[in-house]
């Protein structure tokens, strides 16, 4: 079978390999999209801390199972969803039910080998089966959307309130869109892509071109002086970093999505002095995914306007240079 591996720095293969053998209580899934991720662009670059040479990437993917074994309720040709995350059970995390933040967290596609293959093994207990209305590329988004869930749930949002979103990617529109049904009075977000920004009016949210506005003033003047009551990061970068703390209320909160690449310097004094608060968030919990097939499969959210591109999975470099270069792509899909 085909599959995308990583090499090293900014080097990816396309190789022939075996398709996985699976076990008592696996699953072999026919993988039919699979989406590029930041988390892919930091293993692309060669700074993830855990992936290694060889591993077949990609954790957002979507697909029919092929073969079961073991007891189950699944059988051959089920849509399936697929939750990439592995916990040990046994960690205090896990055993108090926060699986997502296990403290020997492992990722399908990340410390396993992943969905950018014609095939994959997944254990059983990490399927969800899909009705027949969800499509199989709306399906491979269903776990960046459980990503936006769970940040929107930790953070302290209340219906009426405003939000400001830092970043226009896949992650900062899809927790625009939750803010918004979940009764946000208003969502502005911020890119330097007219692309990405055009994506997200057209989902009902209020753009600020940060190349040509100062996202700072025009969040005081959209909230008359008082800023944002929550602030998401999702860009991670300096810039973004020094204006969340611009943007954001006397004691508002500010909420870290991003997983940076280099540790940012941040201003605390500033913080210190108007009692703002910094959360971060990380993954989702199963409740999270839950909730993201049942958005999707209820029709609540269109899919469709964050997919950008569609590419055989011989394009695999022509996808990973369109999210590297942003400013002409939202969710970059490869058909598997």
């Amino acid at each position: 079978m085909k599959a995308i591996t990583y090499v090293g720095e900014e080097k990816l293969s396309l190789k022939d390999i075996d398709v996985p053998q699976i076990a008592n209580g696996e699953a072999l899934v026919k993988v039919s999209y699979g989406g590029i991720c930041g988390t892919d662009m930091m293993i692309y670059a060669g700074v993830h801390p855990r992936a290694q040479s060889g591993l077949v990437m990609g954790h957002e993917f979507s697909g029919e199972i092929s073969e079961v074994k073991g007891k189950s309720s699944f059988k051959s040709g089920d849509s399936v969803a697929i939750n990439p995350i592995r916990s040990c059970g046994t960690c205090v995390p896990c055993k108090s039910g926060n699986y997502h933040i296990c403290e020997n967290l492992r990722y399908i596609g990340i410390d396993l080998d992943g969905g950018f293959a014609e095939y994959v093994k997944i254990p059983i207990e990490n399927l969800h089966t899909l009705s027949n209305q969800v499509k199989q590329d709306e399906a491979a988004v269903i776990e960046p959307l459980a990503v936006a869930i769970h940040t929107v749930r930790r953070s302290t949002f209340k219906v009426g309130d405003t939000v400001t979103i830092l970043g226009a990617g896949p992650i900062g529109i899809l927790i625009g869109i939750i803010a918004k049904l979940s009764g946000a009075a208003k969502v502005i977000i911020s890119d330097i892509s007219d692309y990405r920004l055009k994506v997200a009016a057209s989902y009902g949210l209020h753009p600020v071109d940060a190349k040509e506005k100062d996202l700072i003033e025009e969040v005081k003047e959209t909230t008359k002086g008082i800023g944002s009551d929550v602030v998401f990061e999702v860009a991670g970068n300096q810039i973004t970093a020094d204006q969340m703390i611009g943007a954001i209320k006397t004691q508002g909160e500010i909420m870290v999505v991003s997983v940076y690449k280099k540790p940012p310097m941040i201003d605390l004094a500033k913080m210190h002095f108007r009692e703002i608060s910094l959360s971060t968030t990380r993954c989702f919990s199963p409740k999270d995914f839950e909730a993201a097939i049942q958005f999707i499969e209820e029709g609540r959210i269109d899919i469709e306007g964050l997919i950008s591109h569609r590419l055989p999975v011989e394009s695999f470099e022509e996808g990973f240079q369109l999210v590297k270069k942003s400013t002409d792509s939202l969710k970059v899909l490869f058909k598997l």
